[in-house]
């Protein structure tokens, strides 16, 4: 019996699922009436990060539905927060990009993510929290969040909720 408990108390996967329940939890509590929501500031992110894209891209990159990246597209369209347009050299495509209130309302969220994630974090040092970030990077197959695709790679990519 000694070493089930001691095999499940060493495991990390029940923490981390723990500590993003808890994070979920805080993240929404955290949201003003109108402010953007968790899928939102993924995909803003994403095109801070990565620039304009084809909407199949954006939602390759956060695994969603194809139906789902249109209703995701046009609630963050309708905001003003992106800006949707036709690809020149393939009419039948679309290409996202961030604009400018966008921006703005990305950096509004990650400033609230902070101070989320600084209370949620508030028991590890700096240089902790700097380790934390780099193990997860690793973890889910990438060096930086800006870094390129030729990094390692997860199985399959992150689901966006």
């Amino acid at each position: 019996m000694e070493s089930t408990r001691t095999t499940f108390e060493s495991l990390s996967m029940p923490l981390i699922a723990h500590l993003a329940r808890m994070g979920r939890r805080a993240v929404d509590a955290s949201i003003e009436p109108g402010g953007l929501r968790h899928r939102q500031v993924i995909a803003l992110n994403l095109l801070s990060q990565r620039g304009a894209m084809s909407q199949q891209a954006v939602g390759e990159m956060l695994g969603l539905d194809p139906s789902n990246v249109v209703g995701l597209l046009n609630e963050l369209e309708e905001r003003g927060l992106t800006i949707r347009r036709r690809d020149p050299a393939d009419r039948r495509r679309h290409i996202v990009e961030l604009s400018e209130g966008g921006e703005t309302a990305l950096k509004a969220a990650q400033a609230r993510l902070a101070r989320v994630e600084d209370t949620m974090l508030h028991a590890l040092s700096p240089k902790e929290r700097a380790t934390l970030h780099e193990l997860l990077l690793r973890a889910v197959g990438t060096d930086r969040p800006d870094s390129d695709e030729s990094g390692p790679r997860p199985a399959s990519p992150p689901q966006c909720d």
